[in-house]
């Protein structure tokens, strides 16, 4: 993992950096905080001296010239600004389409740098010249990002022979680009500081700790030898698993600023066209991609938390689709055995998250009430998440979320659409207020997580208008809770055994306690001793039978909809300690 270092200072201690930096620097300053007095002037001032209307009226004219005005120095100064556009784009839970929208092509007109500059990088980090490590290189960018650009190139015979590889992909750092990170993440955490003295935002999110995720996340992301580490954990995650390809690495021609990689280019995955021209069916392709990131998200903890469009393909197999189109032989990019006939192929391991086991576990919850439909469970495993203040009462979220899923739960996009939109301006109205007036927060290590879901449903949603998250989130959830009930009969089995070996071990303790009473080795004060004790072997006895009872009546409980026979069962068999509990273990009193 990539430190994060404190900016350094000029002499005078007042603005990082020199020259082109200090203005750099000072101009993302000066458009944060005009925007932010902006938006305090009419989203907290005007409505506290009776003015709301005003407000109303003007705020979606308000954002549009706000994302004009940001996509416009995004595109001027590149670096994480693009970045921060990027996820500002994704952002389809929170913030209004007057921005998502006018962000939302912004990677796609970052400008490519002259192939010169790239050419004197490249040689610089390899240590000799690129015709002697490539047959050819093309000087045309096939993708140019914020951060850096890739060229198609040849690897040379003797590499080509050493790796198994031909064509590859040779991913160059833009010049310069470890001074913008800089200059871009400390004029970021002076904003992040102004926002923690504004309540309003300081009561949802840590907006310094989010930030400083954002930097890791970043400087991670210029360090390509830690991307190509990543790539080749992300390949043993999967490594298993035919869904799933991952492009080799030439480590021999990597470098902390240069990545070669193999060339793993197919079709787009929300070349919609293509997959069909390929005879893949793009609907079957949808939920397949869910499936995969909720296997990243919800059992790996290890995930892709920037899987847009142009970081994923569909490789079709060899041979697979071959003058096919959709709705002729298998009809679903399938082949003759009805196996899948492609793979996902992901590329660009820079921006990674993980999420811990707590995380994890709370996110599986969430997961679960969802697809259950279960508004209180949902609040809590919101609750769980750092989501909610652990303090706050949540029986309006709890009846609001419940009414949500009765209404709206399991309808795909095409159904909501065909929903009239007075209702939904109700609801929203309703539920907006709700979530304002209740402290939800954005926890930390949070960021990559939100990021990777809103995407991962913007894909799929592209692939099938259609597509019904709950089609996909219901079996998985399914399985998850399978998995934990086998988990969960499994402790119970411990605890069962574990109460079992307590109640053979706890009658020859009492009785050597006893014996040692009777023959004065045990030195007492008290006259009731020995009543005492006989008194806590049945207290022990029964307790033990307690335990017993409840352990095999859960587990029969929890086997009974799998398996009737030895579920039932074991729920009767569990009556035998119960009455041990109730009338053996109680007689002399």
């Amino acid at each position: 993992m990539t430190e994060v270092t404190s900016t350094p200072r000029d002499r005078r201690g007042s603005v990082p950096f020199a020259g082109a930096g200090r203005a750099r620097y000072r101009r993302i300053l000066r458009f944060a905080a005009w925007y932010l007095a902006v938006t305090w002037w009419f989203e907290l001032f005007l409505p506290r001296i009776g003015l709301s209307r005003v407000a109303e009226r003007t705020r979606s004219a308000r954002m549009r010239r706000f994302a004009r005005a940001f996509h416009s120095l995004a595109l001027d100064l590149g670096g994480l600004m693009i970045k921060v556009g990027q996820y500002l784009s994704s952002r389809l839970d929170v913030l209004p389409p007057e921005i998502t929208k006018e962000l939302e092509g912004l990677q796609d007109e970052v400008p490519p740098v002259p192939f010169a500059a790239i050419r004197a990088l490249a040689e610089a980090e390899l240590g000799m010249s690129l015709d002697r490590i490539f047959a050819d290189v093309a000087e045309q960018p096939i993708a140019a990002a914020s951060l850096g650009q890739a060229h198609r190139a040849t690897l040379g015979a003797s590499d080509a022979a050493d790796t198994g590889m031909s064509k590859v992909v040779m991913k160059v750092q833009r010049p310069d680009i470890d001074l913008i990170v800089d200059v871009d993440l400390a004029a970021l955490r002076k904003v992040a500081g102004w926002l923690s003295h504004v309540r309003l935002v300081s009561d949802r999110a840590d907006a310094p700790a989010l930030i400083e995720e954002f930097a890791l996340t970043s400087l991670e992301e210029i360090d390509y030898l830690n991307e190509a580490a990543n790539s080749v954990r992300f390949a043993e995650e999967f490594a298993d698993d035919d869904r799933v390809s991952v492009p080799g690495v030439v480590w021999e021609r990597t470098t902390r600023r240069v990545l070669t990689l193999e060339d793993v280019t197919a079709i787009k995955i929300t070349d919609v066209d293509g997959l069909i021209a390929a005879g893949i069916d793009p609907a079957d392709v949808a939920p397949v991609f869910a499936e995969v990131m909720f296997d990243q998200l919800f059992t790996n903890g290890f995930f892709h938390a920037d899987p847009h469009p142009g970081n994923i393909f569909v490789t079709p197999s060899v041979g697979a689709g071959e003058g096919q189109g959709v709705g002729e032989g298998t009809g679903t990019g399938a082949d003759k055995a009805g196996q899948r006939s492609w793979t996902l192929t992901f590329i660009d391991f820079g921006m990674m998250g993980e999420v811990p086991a707590t995380t994890r576990s709370g996110l599986r919850k969430l997961l679960i009430a969802a697809a259950s439909r279960d508004g209180k469970a949902l609040v809590n495993a919101m609750r769980d998440l750092g989501v909610l203040v652990p303090t706050v009462d949540t029986a309006e979220l709890e009846r609001a979320t419940t009414e949500t899923f009765a209404r709206f739960g399991g309808m795909g996009f095409a159904e909501l659409r065909e929903i009239d939109p007075r209702e939904f301006r109700e609801f929203g109205l309703q539920f907006g207020e709700l979530v304002r007036s209740l402290p939800f927060q954005l926890p930390e290590n949070f960021l990559l997580v939100l990021r990777a879901m809103t995407l991962t449903s913007g894909v799929a949603s592209a692939l099938d208008p259609s597509f019904n998250l709950w089609n996909s989130v219901e079996p998985y959830a399914a399985q998850i809770i399978r998995d934990e009930r086998g988990n969960v009969v499994q402790d119970v089995a411990r605890q069962a055994a574990d109460a079992a070996r307590v109640a053979v071990r706890l009658p020859n303790r009492v009785d050597e306690l006893i014996t040692r009473f009777e023959d004065g080795t045990l030195a007492v004060t008290s006259p009731r001793l020995e009543k005492q004790v006989a008194r806590l072997d049945r207290v022990a006895r029964r307790i033990v039978s307690a335990l017993l009872f409840g352990a095999l009546l859960i587990a029969g409980a929890i086997l009974r909809p799998d398996d009737e026979l030895f579920g039932t069962v074991l729920m009767v068999a569990s009556a035998a300690p119960l009455l041990h509990a109730l009338f053996v273990g109680g007689r002399g009193r």
